[in-house]
């Protein structure tokens, strides 16, 4: 209003606005002070974590374990309005989505999963998918193994194949962080590698049972599912790389910050590494 008022009479102003001129002359002589200054840097730090940001849940999460700060999810939203930063709403996009069905190659196993990812600790369900990123040079497929308890990309591998090499380096990454005597189920789609006698014959042995979602439903895999779409969101959404190998790095950093820094909200605030230790040490 008092960038209008040089322009327009401030009475015709105030009784447009339906305010009290006594009103408007108290808002002028008390300005009104920031939110929480003193954490703008770190929270605009939090922020810049990730290519396209994050949301005020997770500024307000880190600010409390990081910072030793008392903050509500509310004010961190309000500082970040007057901060001018924000993270887009995450909706239904056009991402390019890998079809890894082929039908009936192989072995196929019953959906002991039934869409109940919930589990009380790390090692016990986890899930797997491929997704695909399309850039200029080509296209990158990401193959990770999910733990629904810890929320931890457990492994992962990227390659500019969808192949069964990938999904051997995959399980060999497992593998060699599969604390001994657990038997956790690792779920999938009807993808063609996970059909593979290899593929099945390695988990066997190593005491790690099958699921498989019924053909054609996503949504049985959705635990996996979302860890793409957040990935995607922070991660890729309208970024390019010169190379696949930038690309692949960056993916690899990205992971890390997945599992070491990124706190959630189902974890009551913890990092899946934080509550991945945490289990270990009550066990």
């Amino acid at each position: 209003m008092s960038e209008l008022s040089g322009r327009y009479p401030l009475a015709d102003l105030l009784e447009c606005a339906d305010l009290a001129r006594s009103s408007y002359y108290y808002a002028l002589s008390h300005p009104k002070a920031p939110t929480r200054p003193e954490l703008w840097e770190a929270a605009a730090e939090i922020f810049s974590r990730t290519a396209n940001g994050c949301g005020h849940r997770q500024i307000a999460m880190c600010l409390r374990a990081e910072q030793g700060v008392r903050i509500a999810d509310k004010t961190v939203l309000k500082m970040m309005h007057e901060m001018g930063i924000s993270c887009g709403i995450r909706r239904e996009t056009d991402y390019h989505r890998y079809n890894s069905y082929r039908g009936a190659v192989g072995k196929t196993f019953e959906n002991i999963i039934g869409r109940d990812f919930a589990a009380d600790g790390p090692w016990e369900k986890m899930g797997t998918d491929v997704t695909e990123f399309k850039q200029p040079w080509g296209k990158a497929y990401f193959a990770p193994v999910y733990d629904f308890g810890s929320k931890e990309i457990v492994a992962w591998s990227t390659s500019l194949h969808p192949n069964m090499a990938q999904q051997h380096e995959l399980l060999d990454q497992l593998l060699s962080k599969k604390p001994e005597g657990c038997a956790p189920i690792l779920h999938s789609n009807m993808g063609w590698q996970y059909q593979q006698a290899g593929w099945c014959n390695r988990l066997k042995e190593a005491g790690i049972v099958q699921s498989m979602s019924r053909k054609g439903n996503c949504i049985d895999n959705g635990a996996t599912e979302q860890v793409f779409g957040h990935l995607k969101d922070e991660f890729f959404r309208n970024q390019t790389w010169p190379s696949f190998e930038e690309f692949r790095r960056d993916l690899d950093a990205y992971i890390v910050h997945w599992n070491t820094r990124r706190r959630q909200v189902k974890l009551k605030g913890l990092t899946p590494e934080e509550f991945r230790n945490q289990s270990l040490r009550a066990a």
